[in-house]
């Protein structure tokens, strides 16, 4: 049977496994690349570049992508302020935040907050509706 042959270049799965959790375990506080290629047992710049042929991305973006999924996850499904969310997933100040998730989303958190309510309210009126429907869908009266 033939041996995986490893790409060139590429963080091995192992490796990839190992940063990304590092990652994921530690969104809250300063992450440095350099012990990110530590953890990894690479140069930083050798590091770098093989995160980025793996992933697509270099590593502070990604790092900046999955502080910003998790602010999201945070918004869907807690009352904590943006303040606190920003706090948690590790940006340096609301300012910060607000200027990233808008990059990346389109939409300023806030206004993100206020879509995702809306969606909510939405599924759960639409919900209601089939749980009330013997045959004709029963019109609800909130708007």
């Amino acid at each position: 049977m033939a041996q995986p042959v490893a790409v060139t270049g590429m963080l091995c799965p192992q490796r990839e496994q190992r940063v990304k959790q590092l990652i994921l375990a530690n969104l809250s506080g300063t992450l440095d690349v350099t012990e990110l290629a530590r953890a990894c047992e690479l140069s930083r710049s050798h590091f770098s570049r093989a995160f980025k042929r793996t992933t697509g991305v270099a590593p502070q973006k990604w790092i900046r992508q999955q502080r910003v999924k998790q602010a999201k996850r945070l918004i869907a499904v807690s009352g904590l302020s943006l303040t606190q969310i920003s706090q948690e997933c590790g940006f340096f100040d609301q300012a910060h935040f607000c200027h990233l998730f808008s990059r990346i989303e389109g939409v300023n958190p806030m206004t993100w907050r206020k879509l995702q309510l809306r969606y909510r309210d939405y599924l759960r009126a639409a919900q209601r509706a089939i749980v009330n429907c013997s045959g004709t869908v029963i019109q609800n009266s909130a708007s």
